[in-house]
């Protein structure tokens, strides 16, 4: 069995529990509990063909931009060179939910798509930008940190976590250690790292690159997230791109005043560990779950003809 099989096979097996609940799909028909997605993707394809699209129609419709891009709220600015395109956050909420099939409701204030590459290529990745408002992040931490054994918890976290997803009918998924080992700069204070993840059911592991810019109030979060045969291409990107993005005047971390500003309650540390993963949302919870997954749906699109059919990710009651 090749590759784009056995991800479509995980994906099956992944999504395959019945909810309590009916799902709306295209046309205002009705999805019962339990149907396959085979069956909601044959469901798509059977709707009024206006209300399809191909997948250049889909990735057009998307609407993305590059230049100097100033982030929703005036939080932070990107200077994107023509290789990369930013999307706004509805769109970026329509790349997620129906193009790579996970559960609507994420909010972010965009993303950012290579422009070399569709997003619905099996080659394509992303990196989906949110922002923890906690607090200004100390860096006090910066020099002692070991890293060889935070990545000896972190590995065994996963491992309990993954034993988790399994009981609550998800595939399994663990940490198997760094892609690229945690870098912080305190000069720039910016801090990147990428892990690896096996997954069970897919023939390549999982790249979660990530990126954190600290600022006056909190931090800028950007995650890539794709597969390791697509290291090399994104470890060359990843350096340009977080080279131009940056906190707006006010926001910045050197403007931070002890006398009126909040502190958050942790440190370089638990940004790298996922200690905050509560007060991150999906991305942090469910990101390297679920948006993985991309990929198996992007064949699943290739699989119905090359149209944009709108695959429901669904979660247990």
């Amino acid at each position: 069995m090749n590759k784009f099989l056995l991800l479509v096979a995980s994906l099956l097996a992944f999504n395959s529990f019945a909810e309590d609940t009916l799902v709306e799909a295209p046309e205002g028909t009705l999805v019962e509990p339990g149907l396959s997605e085979e069956t909601v993707a044959a469901d798509s394809i059977a709707a009024d063909a206006t209300d399809l699209m191909t997948a250049e129609e889909f990735v057009a419709s998307l609407h993305g931009i590059s230049g100097k891009i100033t982030l929703p709220g005036n939080i932070a600015t990107m200077n994107l060179s023509d290789q990369f395109l930013y999307i706004d956050p509805d769109n970026t909420e329509r790349l997620l939910v129906d193009g790579w099939g996970n559960p609507p409701g994420n909010k972010t204030l965009g993303m950012i798509i290579p422009a070399n590459v569709s997003p619905l290529d099996y080659e394509g990745w992303g990196v989906v930008i949110t922002y923890m408002e906690d607090g200004y992040v100390s860096d006090e931490d910066a020099d002692d940190i070991d890293y060889d054994e935070l990545l000896k918890n972190m590995m065994a976290e996963s491992r309990e976590a993954s034993k988790q997803r399994e009981e609550a009918g998800y595939g399994s998924m663990t940490l198997i250690g760094w892609a690229e080992s945690p870098r912080y700069d305190q000069q720039t204070h910016k801090f990147y790292w990428a892990k690896e993840y096996v997954t069970s059911g897919a023939d390549v592991n999982s790249l979660n690159y990530n990126i954190r810019v600290l600022g006056r109030k909190g931090v800028l979060v950007l995650n890539a997230v794709a597969t390791m045969d697509q290291i090399d291409s994104i470890k060359h990107e990843m350096p340009d791109l977080l080279a131009v993005t940056n906190f707006t005047q006010g926001n910045r971390y050197e403007d931070f005043d002890s006398s009126v500003d909040h502190v958050a309650e942790y440190g370089l540390a638990a940004l790298v560990a996922g200690g905050v993963a509560a007060k991150m949302g999906l991305f942090a919870k469910l990101g390297a779950l679920l948006l993985v997954f991309k990929k198996f749906i992007i064949v699943g699109i290739a699989l119905v003809g090359g149209v944009i059919a709108r695959l429901f990710g669904r979660k247990k009651d």
